[in-house]
Protein backbone atom coordinates (compact mmCIF):
# COMPACT_ATOMS: atom_id res chain seq x y z
CA UNK A 1 0.00 0.00 0.00
CA UNK A 2 1.02 3.65 -0.47
CA UNK A 3 1.89 6.85 1.89
CA UNK A 4 1.03 10.67 1.90
CA UNK A 5 3.11 13.61 0.93
CA UNK A 6 3.01 17.36 1.29
CA UNK A 7 3.41 21.52 1.60
CA UNK A 8 4.20 25.33 1.14
CA UNK A 9 3.41 29.36 1.78
CA UNK A 10 0.90 31.71 2.12
CA UNK A 11 0.33 33.12 -1.64
CA UNK A 12 0.80 29.57 -3.01
CA UNK A 13 -1.27 27.99 -0.02
CA UNK A 14 -4.42 28.05 -2.41
CA UNK A 15 -2.62 26.11 -5.54
CA UNK A 16 -0.28 23.87 -2.81
CA UNK A 17 -3.59 22.79 -1.03
CA UNK A 18 -5.50 21.94 -4.80
CA UNK A 19 -2.78 20.07 -5.68
CA UNK A 20 -2.30 17.95 -2.85
CA UNK A 21 -5.95 17.33 -2.19
CA UNK A 22 -5.61 16.31 -6.31
CA UNK A 23 -2.64 14.06 -5.40
CA UNK A 24 -5.06 12.88 -2.00
CA UNK A 25 -7.83 11.65 -4.46
CA UNK A 26 -5.94 10.40 -7.22
CA UNK A 27 -4.12 7.78 -4.45
CA UNK A 28 -7.28 7.21 -2.70
CA UNK A 29 -9.07 6.00 -6.33
CA UNK A 30 -6.21 4.43 -7.28
CA UNK A 31 -5.86 2.13 -3.95
CA UNK A 32 -10.26 2.20 -3.89
CA UNK A 33 -9.25 0.29 -7.75
CA UNK A 34 -6.72 -2.07 -6.34
CA UNK A 35 -8.99 -2.88 -3.47
CA UNK A 36 -12.14 -3.29 -5.83
CA UNK A 37 -10.35 -5.00 -9.01
CA UNK A 38 -7.79 -7.06 -8.75
CA UNK A 39 -5.89 -8.04 -11.68
CA UNK A 40 -5.71 -11.36 -10.17
CA UNK A 41 -9.28 -13.41 -9.18
CA UNK A 42 -6.65 -15.75 -6.94
CA UNK A 43 -4.83 -13.10 -5.03
CA UNK A 44 -5.06 -12.62 -1.39
CA UNK A 45 -3.76 -10.58 1.16
CA UNK A 46 -0.60 -11.86 3.10
CA UNK A 47 1.61 -10.16 6.23
CA UNK A 48 4.99 -10.37 6.24
CA UNK A 49 7.52 -9.72 8.68
CA UNK A 50 10.80 -7.83 8.58
CA UNK A 51 13.04 -5.62 10.84
CA UNK A 52 11.92 -2.24 12.23
CA UNK A 53 13.04 0.65 9.84
CA UNK A 54 13.12 -1.36 6.94
CA UNK A 55 9.92 -1.28 5.70
CA UNK A 56 9.88 0.60 2.92
CA UNK A 57 13.24 -1.08 1.41
CA UNK A 58 11.52 -4.62 1.49
CA UNK A 59 8.59 -3.08 -0.58
CA UNK A 60 10.98 -1.47 -2.93
CA UNK A 61 13.25 -4.65 -3.63
CA UNK A 62 9.78 -7.14 -3.52
CA UNK A 63 8.86 -4.54 -6.23
CA UNK A 64 12.28 -4.75 -8.12
CA UNK A 65 12.36 -8.73 -7.92
CA UNK A 66 8.48 -8.86 -9.33
CA UNK A 67 9.31 -6.46 -12.33
CA UNK A 68 12.43 -8.45 -13.20
CA UNK A 69 10.76 -11.96 -12.77
CA UNK A 70 7.60 -10.46 -15.01
CA UNK A 71 5.43 -11.74 -11.75
CA UNK A 72 3.27 -8.77 -12.07
CA UNK A 73 0.33 -10.36 -12.48
CA UNK A 74 0.79 -12.77 -9.66
CA UNK A 75 1.99 -10.32 -6.87
CA UNK A 76 -0.33 -7.16 -7.50
CA UNK A 77 0.19 -4.62 -4.66
CA UNK A 78 3.00 -4.31 -2.09
CA UNK A 79 1.94 -1.98 0.65
CA UNK A 80 3.53 -0.54 4.02
CA UNK A 81 1.05 1.01 6.38
CA UNK A 82 1.25 4.46 7.03
CA UNK A 83 -0.48 7.39 8.15
CA UNK A 84 0.31 11.12 8.40
CA UNK A 85 0.72 12.48 12.60
CA UNK A 86 1.32 15.69 13.77
CA UNK A 87 4.05 15.72 16.35
CA UNK A 88 4.45 18.25 19.07
CA UNK A 89 7.45 18.56 20.95
CA UNK A 90 8.64 21.79 22.98
CA UNK A 91 6.06 24.14 21.28
CA UNK A 92 6.56 23.18 17.65
CA UNK A 93 4.50 21.25 15.44
CA UNK A 94 5.70 18.83 12.54
CA UNK A 95 3.82 16.48 9.89
CA UNK A 96 5.80 12.81 10.22
CA UNK A 97 4.88 9.92 8.37
CA UNK A 98 3.80 7.12 11.09
CA UNK A 99 4.23 3.45 10.28
CA UNK A 100 0.68 1.84 11.46
CA UNK A 101 2.54 -1.73 11.86
CA UNK A 102 6.01 -1.76 12.33
CA UNK A 103 8.23 -4.30 11.48
CA UNK A 104 5.30 -5.45 8.99
CA UNK A 105 4.60 -4.93 5.07
CA UNK A 106 1.30 -6.08 3.22
CA UNK A 107 1.74 -7.99 -0.36
CA UNK A 108 -1.54 -8.84 -2.93
CA UNK A 109 -0.49 -11.68 -3.89
CA UNK A 110 -1.17 -15.53 -5.50
CA UNK A 111 0.14 -17.30 -3.50
CA UNK A 112 2.01 -20.22 -5.24
CA UNK A 113 5.83 -21.78 -4.70
CA UNK A 114 7.33 -19.35 -7.27
CA UNK A 115 5.74 -16.33 -5.74
CA UNK A 116 6.54 -17.26 -2.11
CA UNK A 117 10.21 -17.82 -3.01
CA UNK A 118 10.38 -14.48 -4.61
CA UNK A 119 9.16 -12.72 -1.11
CA UNK A 120 10.28 -14.97 1.27
CA UNK A 121 13.56 -14.89 -0.37
CA UNK A 122 14.00 -11.03 -0.39
CA UNK A 123 16.60 -9.43 1.63
CA UNK A 124 15.16 -7.92 4.99
CA UNK A 125 11.49 -10.35 5.15
CA UNK A 126 11.95 -12.98 7.89
CA UNK A 127 9.08 -14.54 6.77
CA UNK A 128 5.12 -14.94 6.49
CA UNK A 129 2.36 -14.33 9.34
CA UNK A 130 1.29 -17.92 9.49
CA UNK A 131 3.37 -21.00 9.34
CA UNK A 132 6.07 -21.13 6.87
CA UNK A 133 4.29 -23.77 4.65
CA UNK A 134 0.90 -21.91 5.08
CA UNK A 135 0.84 -18.28 5.36
CA UNK A 136 -2.26 -16.81 6.83
CA UNK A 137 -4.09 -14.70 4.22
CA UNK A 138 -6.36 -11.25 5.73
CA UNK A 139 -9.95 -11.34 5.45
CA UNK A 140 -11.80 -8.59 3.22
CA UNK A 141 -13.17 -6.63 6.43
CA UNK A 142 -9.23 -6.40 7.81
CA UNK A 143 -7.70 -5.27 4.66
CA UNK A 144 -10.50 -2.67 3.46
CA UNK A 145 -9.83 -1.37 7.35
CA UNK A 146 -6.30 -0.61 6.69
CA UNK A 147 -6.85 1.14 3.60
CA UNK A 148 -9.72 3.29 5.01
CA UNK A 149 -7.69 4.04 7.98
CA UNK A 150 -4.36 5.34 5.79
CA UNK A 151 -6.42 7.46 3.49
CA UNK A 152 -8.18 9.53 6.59
CA UNK A 153 -7.26 12.89 5.52
CA UNK A 154 -6.89 14.81 8.41
CA UNK A 155 -3.91 14.35 10.10
CA UNK A 156 -3.81 12.69 13.60
CA UNK A 157 -1.83 14.46 16.71
CA UNK A 158 0.94 12.73 18.28
CA UNK A 159 2.58 13.90 21.44
CA UNK A 160 4.70 13.19 24.54
CA UNK A 161 2.28 14.75 27.25
CA UNK A 162 0.65 12.75 29.41
CA UNK A 163 -1.94 13.06 32.58
CA UNK A 164 -0.73 14.71 35.08
CA UNK A 165 2.23 16.72 33.17
CA UNK A 166 3.19 20.03 35.17
CA UNK A 167 2.96 22.29 31.92
CA UNK A 168 3.69 26.11 31.47
CA UNK A 169 1.65 28.50 28.95
CA UNK A 170 3.57 29.65 26.31
CA UNK A 171 0.75 31.72 24.21
CA UNK A 172 -2.75 32.98 24.68
CA UNK A 173 -4.38 35.12 27.22
CA UNK A 174 -2.80 32.80 30.02
CA UNK A 175 0.53 32.82 28.75
CA UNK A 176 3.42 32.15 31.62
CA UNK A 177 0.63 30.64 33.95
CA UNK A 178 1.46 27.03 35.09
CA UNK A 179 -0.77 23.74 35.52
CA UNK A 180 -1.08 20.46 35.22
CA UNK A 181 -2.60 18.45 32.32
CA UNK A 182 -6.02 17.07 33.45
CA UNK A 183 -6.95 15.61 29.82
CA UNK A 184 -6.00 15.12 26.45
CA UNK A 185 -7.60 15.27 23.54
CA UNK A 186 -5.16 13.85 20.60
CA UNK A 187 -7.73 14.06 17.46
CA UNK A 188 -8.02 17.83 18.34
CA UNK A 189 -4.77 18.46 19.44
CA UNK A 190 -5.82 19.77 22.73
CA UNK A 191 -5.28 19.66 26.37
CA UNK A 192 -7.46 20.56 29.20
CA UNK A 193 -4.60 22.54 32.11
CA UNK A 194 -6.15 23.04 35.65
CA UNK A 195 -4.36 26.75 36.10
CA UNK A 196 -5.09 28.93 39.04
CA UNK A 197 -6.92 31.69 38.55
CA UNK A 198 -8.09 34.36 41.13
CA UNK A 199 -7.26 31.66 44.13
CA UNK A 200 -9.47 28.82 42.19
CA UNK A 201 -8.32 26.37 40.12
CA UNK A 202 -9.95 25.98 36.90
CA UNK A 203 -9.79 23.90 33.61
CA UNK A 204 -8.31 25.71 30.60
CA UNK A 205 -8.88 23.91 26.80
CA UNK A 206 -5.56 25.13 24.91
CA UNK A 207 -3.87 23.82 21.90
CA UNK A 208 -0.69 21.32 21.95
CA UNK A 209 1.03 24.36 20.64
CA UNK A 210 0.09 26.73 23.68
CA UNK A 211 1.85 24.70 26.14
CA UNK A 212 5.00 23.21 27.00
CA UNK A 213 6.32 20.75 29.69
CA UNK A 214 8.36 21.82 32.95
Amino acid sequence: MATKKTTTKVVKATKTTKVAKAKKKEKTESRKEVEKKPTNENAKWYIINTYSGHEKKVAQLIGEKVKANELEDKIIDIVVPTQDKIVVKEGKKRKVEEKLFPGYVLVQMEMNDDTWRVVRNTEGVTGFVGTEKKPTSLNEIEVKSILAFMDVEQPAYSTTFAVGDAVKVVDGPFKDFVGAINEINEAKGQVKVLLSVFGRETPVVLDFLQVTKL
